[in-house]
């Protein structure tokens, strides 16, 4: 018997809903941002800037979901320069991800930051933000309203306490007492659909297609929750639920609800239901086609009645949307394929797209519009009252503006305006931005300004002209732009929008104007991808090093957005010189400018700050340092300056603005100017009242200008206090820690810099300032505001605190840091919310005997850090490194209590209410993708590294035996490894000439290499991801090793007259042209989109550049390529093997027409005299029935066509036929070969399992599975010597078969029985089967060629934009965490109260399914261990009688044998 684990490596990208409400703060909460502007000295400035203001007011959220994935993200918006004269940002430079574009409406740039990311144990069907009615003062928020297939409502509110949402109800109508809903129906078309009432009191979700659920909104201050809690969170309470119930639509005499919408402008909530009354369909449209009505319906939700007040029928047949029209015009507009319909209670108008509207009963002829579009598929948002943005399936972005004369609408105009991204979703924020959500490119987040006007106002616009898209910036895509790349760019279309009103009509002209300003990388949906070597890939790499040689190339997005991403999980920066250099303990890079002006004004010093290069490069070595200029060449200059280098170093830094260096070892310090030292220290000799601190040297530094804090091995504790006027450094001994707290396991020093320190907004009460700033005068002087310093100390017994520097006041305090809790608090700050925490920890003492027993290596904290990078709004992490590896992670946010603490705290805080941070909150953050280092024996060295700017990017380095960077990227931790060299001993960043911003890493072989991150890698991504466009649908590809070709198959939409397309429907058999009498002479002039397919041979770029297509193979008309392999054939000719490219194809030629396909060989071969590839065809043939997938069995060619598969044989010129099977696939989607194994999987029947005699020729069947299952992709999971056949299908869930002939369920082997079945919740479209590797434990026993070496994973791929892999588990490891995860499924509070079991259970869709074994275990569950408490873990090991370390053990070993790239 196998087991398995699933396992996500990159979770989904692809966006599918999106809204945005005031979800973190409320309307009151938010100063408008701009509204700086008018400070008190700018009576100078022009009176524009006081309409800005005006304009831009409170900007919300904006909350997107992708699958499971749900994200809450912040607009943040920074200023132009010129209108900043109050210094609000001086200094401060936009984030990396904020394309800084052309200013517009007062806004240089703008970007999303991420609030708070959760993971759910559901899909996200439908989304909506619910508001709540008032004015611009309302303090209450918004609440997130979610569900889920079948029936499931779940409403979460943003908790400032614990800076994260929380469920404020739930809604279940699932299970036996809601059967009757379902009205004996088992499948539905589609999940829940919800909307939301504009003023806030009610929600309407439609379930089942005809039940819809109303759900109630609280007045304010009632609803479940008490007044007494609303006050607990800091005054603003969310929109809440109250009650809900039911109302059947079918005794509405309503059928067939496609679509329902709230409007504006009534007392009581009026949903508009759009419904068929009767259906029709394509062949009796021309008898039958307006079908559709609109019902209005006042739900009265007290009375819980539904009258309804008006209707309108006589729709299109094909209506699918509505879109409720804001206040003060009300109403709702009716969008279907080719009419846009508005109406109200009072008044209607029609509006025709194209010539396909046709008009209910052919008499009166509707108003067109002055182009030709096709609404199917359409999203839509409001920019403004009256203004309306359509996003097309092509991509286009549409305004439709109503023309309104202050009662009546009179009619509908519709203009077109840039082309931008396909859309699945499309949202205003605030008004001036909106967010284009997509699954098939990258999201977008646009700002758009609207002025009145004519001709002359849009002129300076006319210089960006250009699609709304991007993959790359500008500048650098007009690079990297092909030459077929330019003409599209160019030829975009005008950008300022003009109604199509004539001159004399009343409206006035709007155009609009855009600019994006931020997008959201999105590598979907992965229809295919193969796994190739990277460019810079290095042959003699083994072990987990050699994983890093290898990259996956993936097909995602769709026509124009349409893309190949290569993706590497690991970081493999690139080289620019290495050194060998055996022995070496750390690297420093320090910088010294001998004359600096001190008195500059911040904002040129920051900039200037960042450029400036690197002095010198310290190296310490085992017995002695060595120091190098890093000038043009990295020089030794060793001998020739004043640093100590008799030993090695322990650290070093710059102090008072860097214009000195400090130099730390083991027994003293060194300042130096440049290479003169100007003091000297020695340490363990300044308290002369103990003898023996003599002995103490230093163990760990922590340098923060211009204090740096030593921790000696005698636990002690010695500050360095720099003099800025003198720069003279004194050594003083802090008096709080000789108290009997106990010994200082690790400590830091935190820099609280910028023109606003982050922590002083934690502090109650202003008085704190001045203690503070007189530390800090300038050089000549003036009162400089650098910002506050705090020690950051973590004792053996594990408890945290944090004190102001030099006073030594502790500041804040935790106990039991080393637990791990979600929520760091203050320990004087008990108030009510943490007493059930108290209650909890009394039970757990009887516990703590158990968890003494096993936790006899005595766990503790060995390095700290915390540090806020640059930027205005970011907020400090906190790290700490456990002695066991685990790696803790805090982001620190800002709770105002209120004042209802108990009393006892009340007393405490009394006293110390002087210098507490008392607002300062911590909250822990996941490391999802971060792996354990096993902890090494010997003397732990710093591990963390920070960097402010190595390619652009910030974040800090962990060193040691698995080195991993952290990236910071909008207040989001990206975690990416770094595996190519194996473990990294020291890390430092370079900037020079020949490096620029760079850095240097030494590995424990001996190696010093000089890098750069590669820069066509975008890394704020789960993985380093490089997108390449390609302008056209990725349909599969494959790849050639010996040549390191990529053979692509790729689609091109391509519009054609409509005669052409007929002539090419034409049966060549019977070979007579199709009859066209019925069709009219306009009617042929008409154009019809077709998709052009042809086989692109693609050749990444040495450099990093764009990829080079080498080879181009066209099909023939209506001629689909549907697979492309490598393939390697045995000649029976010449008795050798030849690598052939095998291309199989359709013809599509409508249903009269019997299908045909061609397979075709092409000889990849290089001409000795041109670098061309050479693609030269060496057969081709035509068949019955589509080739839809070809393979290659020992020699032989496999192929699929239609609904048999043959083997043929090569004879260097033809393809013999040797066997056939002819087994009912109706379409064979998928095809495995293992040995001389074949599985088979199809569209409709699921899979077969054949195999091929070479003796007798024979393929025979040897087992298929009997039920129907809509097969996606199928593959062989290896593990050992067991054989299992893994199938994912239409109802996104994974099968896992085996075939086993004695058993007697299996009808003597005729039948696969089941090994495990699981629901991923995406469509899998393709595995990739990848040995892992050994894990740790196992490579000692093994002997090479066991079972526990001969293991393969699957990698696969979603629609969704998600990586993962099925993993094979021995049976031990499999029991103990499959009783870990049916504990954790209790343990755990789940987000939005979803079950992780249900999830995961098979979904059949209403057919019947014998439910099989559940032996695949859910790491998306698992990975919640490491994130509780340390005593939580402790006692659940304990419960299911295993200890922690093996379980983490177990867990990182998968990890460590999956990591494939």
């Amino acid at each position: 018997m196998s087991y398995s684990a699933y396992k996500m490596m990159h979770w989904p990208t692809g966006i599918e809903n999106c809204a945005s409400g005031f979800i973190t703060h409320c309307v009151a909460d938010l100063v408008p941002q701009i509204s700086s502007i008018t400070s008190v000295d700018s009576e100078w400035q022009p009176t524009t800037t006081t309409t800005i203001k005006k304009e831009f007011g409170p900007i919300p959220n904006l909350v997107v979901t992708a699958a499971n994935i749900l994200e809450v993200y912040t607009v943040r918006v920074h200023e132009d320069e010129v209108s900043n004269n109050n210094n609000n940002n001086k200094g401060f430079k936009p984030p990396p991800e904020a394309k800084i574009g052309s200013s517009m409406g007062g806004i240089s740039s703008a970007w999303l930051e991420l609030v708070c990311h959760y993971k759910l144990h559901g899909n996200v069907e439908t989304m909506a933000v619910l508001s709540v009615g008032g004015g611009d003062q309302s303090k209450r928020r918004d609440s997130i309203v979610l569900t889920f297939k079948d029936a499931k409502i779940s409403v979460l509110e943003f908790d400032d306490s614990i800076h994260g949402l929380r469920t404020s109800s739930m809604h279940c109508f699932e299970g036996p007492e809601w059967h009757y809903l379902k009205r004996g129906r088992e499948s539905f078309a589609r999940g829940p659909l919800v909307k939301v009432d504009p003023q806030g009191q009610c929600v309407g979700v439609l379930v089942y297609d005809l039940q819809m659920i109303v759900l109630k909104a609280a007045q304010s201050g009632y609803g479940l929750v008490g007044d007494d809690e609303a006050n607990g969170i800091g005054g603003t309470i969310s929109a809440r639920i109250e009650s809900s119930y039911v109302i059947n639509l079918r005794d509405l005499e309503m059928k067939h609800v496609k679509d329902f919408t709230f409007i504006h402008g009534y007392i009581e909530p009026v949903m508009v239901i759009l419904h068929e009354r009767e259906l029709t369909w394509a062949g009796r449209i021309s008898w039958k086609h307006h079908t559709c009505m609109i019902s209005a319906l006042s739900i009265n939700t007290s009375s819980k009645q539904h009258p309804l007040i008006w209707s309108a029928v006589n729709l299109p047949h094909d209506a699918y949307k509505l879109l409720a029209v804001p206040s003060p015009i009300g109403g709702v507009l009716v969008i279907s394929a080719n009419v846009i319909h508005y109406h109200s209670q009072s008044v209607s108008c029609a509006l025709a797209l194209n010539t396909y509207a046709v008009p209910v009963d052919g008499s009166q002829e509707l108003p067109r519009s002055s182009f030709s579009v096709e609404l199917d598929a359409s999203n839509a948002t409001w920019l403004l009252h009256d203004v309306a943005m359509l996003s097309t399936k092509t991509g286009e972005l549409l305004l439709l503006t109503l023309v309104y004369d202050g009662r009546v609408v009179h009619r509908l105009e519709l203009s077109k305006s840039r082309a931008s991204v396909l859309s699945s979703g499309i949202t205003t924020i605030g008004n001036s931005f909106f967010f284009l959500g997509s699954r098939l490119g990258d999201s977008m987040l646009v700002q758009y300004t609207c002025g009145m006007g004519s001709l002359s106002s849009s002129g300076h616009l006319k210089e960006e002209v250009g699609d709304i898209e991007y993959d790359t910036p500008a500048a650098k895509r007009l690079r990297m732009a092909s030459s077929d790349a330019l003409p599209d760019i160019v030829s975009g279309e005008e950008l300022s929008l003009y109604s199509s009103a004539p001159n004399n009509s009343e409206s006035a002209q709007k155009t609009f104007s855009f600019a994006v300003r931020d997008s959201l990388i999105n590598i979907g949906p992965l229809k295919d991808f193969s796994y190739g070597f990277r460019n810079n890939a290095d042959p003699n790499a083994t072990g987990i090093a050699k994983q890093s040689n290898y990259e996956l190339v993936c097909c995602s997005g769709h026509g124009k957005n349409g893309a190949l991403c290569v993706l590497q999980q690991s970081i493999r920066p690139e080289l620019i010189t290495e050194v060998e250099l055996p022995g070496c303990k750390g690297i420093w890079t320090v910088y010294h400018k001998s004359a600096r002006g001190h008195n500059k004004d911040d904002s040129s010093k920051t900039s200037f700050e960042d450029d400036e290069y690197h002095a010198y490069l310290i190296i310490s070595l085992e017995s002695r340092t060595m120091v190098l200029e890093t000038a043009d060449t990295l020089g030794e200059v060793t001998e020739t300056v004043d640093y100590y280098v008799e030993g090695s170093t322990i650290a070093a830094g710059n102090l008072f603005g860097r214009r000195r260096v400090i130099q730390i070892f083991a027994r003293g310090a060194r300042v130096l100017d440049g290479s003169y030292m100007t003091q000297a220290l020695s340490f363990g000799t300044q308290n002369s009242e103990s003898s023996a601190s003599d002995s103490s040297t230093v163990m760990s530094v922590s340098i923060a200008d211009p204090y740096v804090l030593l921790r000696m091995s005698d636990g002690s504790i010695q500050l360095l206090i720099g003099d800025p006027s003198t720069c003279n450094v004194s050594v003083s001994v802090p008096t709080v820690f000789d108290s009997s707290k106990g010994a200082i396991s690790a400590c830091t020093l935190y820099h609280d810099k910028g023109p606003e320190p982050w922590l002083r907004k934690t502090i109650t009460g202003a008085w704190v300032y001045n203690g503070m700033d007189d530390a800090i005068d300038g050089a000549d002087g003036s009162q400089i505001d650098q910002g506050d310093i705090y020690c950051v100390v973590c004792y053996e017994s594990g408890t945290l605190e944090m004190f102001d520097v030099p006073g030594f006041k502790c500041v804040f305090s935790v106990d039991k840091f080393i637990s791990g809790k979600t929520h760091l608090v203050d320990t004087l700050v008990r108030d009510a919310n943490y007493d059930f925490q108290n209650a909890k920890s009394k039970t757990t003492e009887e516990m703590s005997d158990q968890i003494k027993k096993e936790n006899v290596q005595n766990i503790k904290i060995v390095e700290l850090a915390m540090q806020r990078w640059s930027g205005q709004h970011t907020r400090p992490f906190l790290f700490g490194i456990l002695s066991d590896g685990t790696m803790l992670c805090y982001h620190a946010y800002l709770y105002e209590a209120q004042e209802t603490t108990s009393k006892t705290g009340e007393a405490v805080s009394a006293q110390n209410s002087v210098d507490q941070l008392r607002n300062l909150r911590f909250v822990r953050v996941s490391l999802e993708t971060f792996t354990r280092d096993e902890p090494s024996a010997g003397n732990p060295s710093q591990r963390i590294t920070m960097f402010k700017n190595v390619g652009g990017y910030q974040g800090l380095f962990l060193s040691g035996s698995r080195p991993t960077w952290f990236m910071v990227c909008r207040e989001r931790l990206r975690v990416h490894p770094q595996l190519c060299d194996g473990s990294i001993v020291a890390f430092t960043v370079l900037h020079n000439v020949n490096c620029n911003h760079g850095l240097i890493y030494v590995t424990s072989q001996g190696f010093l290499k000089i890098c750069q991150l590669p820069s066509i890698l975008s890394y704020d991504n789960h993985w380093p991801v490089q997108k390449i466009p390609l302008k056209a649908t990725p349909h599969q590809i494959t790849y050639y090793a010996e040549k390191s070709l990529y053979p692509l198959i790729v689609s091109v939409p391509v519009v054609k007259p409509l005669n052409q397309v007929l002539s090419c429907l034409v049966d060549q058999d019977a070979g007579h042209q199709m009859e066209h009498d019925n069709i009219s002479s306009d009617e042929l002039h008409r154009t019809y989109t077709m998709d052009e397919f042809e086989v692109r041979i693609l050749e990444p770029e040495k450099s990093g550049g764009p990829w080079q297509t080498r080879a181009k193979i066209p099909m023939q008309n209506s001629e689909n390529a549907l697979t492309v392999r490598m393939v390697t054939l045995f000649n029976t000719t010449t008795k050798e093997n030849e690598t052939l490219l095998a291309i199989g194809t359709a013809y599509v030629q409508g249903e009269d027409v019997a299908a045909r396909g061609r397979v075709l060989l092409f000889s990849i071969g290089r001409n000795a005299d041109n670098t061309q590839d050479l693609v030269s065809e060496v057969y081709s043939k035509e068949l019955k029935g589509a080739i839809s997938a070809l393979a290659s069995l020992q020699g032989h060619l496999f192929i699929a066509s239609g609904p048999k598969v043959i083997l043929h044989k090569w004879t260097g010129s033809d393809l013999n036929g040797v066997a056939f099977y002819d087994t009912p696939p109706l379409h064979v989607v998928s095809l495995n070969i293992v040995k001389n194994f074949i599985l088979v999987g199809d569209i409709h029947k699921s899979i077969y399992f054949l195999s091929w005699k070479e003796q007798g020729s024979q393929l025979t069947l040897l087992a298929k599975d009997f039920g129907n299952l809509d097969c996606l992709s199928t593959e062989f999971l290896i593990d050992g010597s067991t054989l299992s056949l893994v199938v994912s299908d239409e109802q996104k869930n994974v099968q896992i078969f085996y075939y086993a002939p004695r058993t007697s369920e299996s009808w003597k082997g005729q039948k696969l029985l089941s090994r495990a079945e699981f629901h991923v919740g995406a469509h899998v479209t393709k595995f990739l089967r990848l040995q892992m590797r050994p894990a740790s434990s196992d490579r000692a026993s093994s002997v090479p060629g066991s079972d526990k070496t001969n293991r393969f994973a699957l990698l696969f791929g979603t629609l969704d934009g998600g990586v993962g892999c099925i993993a094979p588990l021995d049976e031990l490891t499999f029991r103990r965490l499959q009783t870990l995860q049916k504990k954790l499924v209790d343990a755990v509070p789940h987000v939005g109260g979803l079950n992780p079991r249900s999830f995961r259970q098979f979904h059949s869709n209403g057919k019947a399914h014998r439910p099989g074994p559940d032996n695949m275990i859910d790491c998306e569950l698992l990975c919640h261990y490491e994130m509780l408490q340390l005593e939580d873990q402790y006692e659940i090991a304990n419960q299911i009688g295993t200890t922690r370390g093996q379980i983490l053990t177990n867990l990182n070993d998968l990890s460590l044998g999956t990591s494939f790239l």
